[in-house]
């Protein structure tokens, strides 16, 4: 029931996943488990548009899909999450006055260090070869 009771709005990113249960309109085996725009809303469908890459280009396919076929994305949850705590910090650091950095910053190689040893380490030797006849 919550998937026609799930309200879309233009420019919503939504997954493609097609339900066998419901053949009308489904959309073509190719883009099952893709992401696109909503471009178009109609009573019982929406209008999505998918790149899909031809060839080497990239080209823009517009597919009206019903509403049983269509999840909202969550593509775009990272960057919203981020863009409020971006706006957080920089709300605190106008109020404090110092500059803060918003910018991901990529995971950084780990701290050297030294392994200090308790005892003076003992070096070992092979024995020689020695015929056993």
């Amino acid at each position: 029931m919550s998937t026609y009771l799930t309200t879309y709005k233009m420019g919503d990113y939504v997954d493609i996943k097609v339900n066998p249960a419901q053949v009308k309109g489904m959309p073509f085996k190719h883009y099952h488990g893709r992401t696109g725009v909503i471009y178009n809303i109609t009573k019982r469908a929406v209008g999505v548009r998918v790149a899909k890459q031809v060839n080497g280009r990239i080209i823009n396919k517009h597919l009206n899909v019903r509403v049983e076929h269509v999840t909202p994305s969550k593509c775009r949850s990272e960057l919203i999450e981020r863009v409020k705590t971006n706006e957080a910090a920089k709300q605190k650091a106008r109020e404090s006055g110092e500059k803060v950095p918003l910018k991901r910053v990529p995971k950084q190689p780990k701290d050297g260090f030294v392994i200090a040893i308790p005892e003076q380490p003992e070096t070992m030797q092979p024995i020689p070869f020695s015929d056993l006849v």
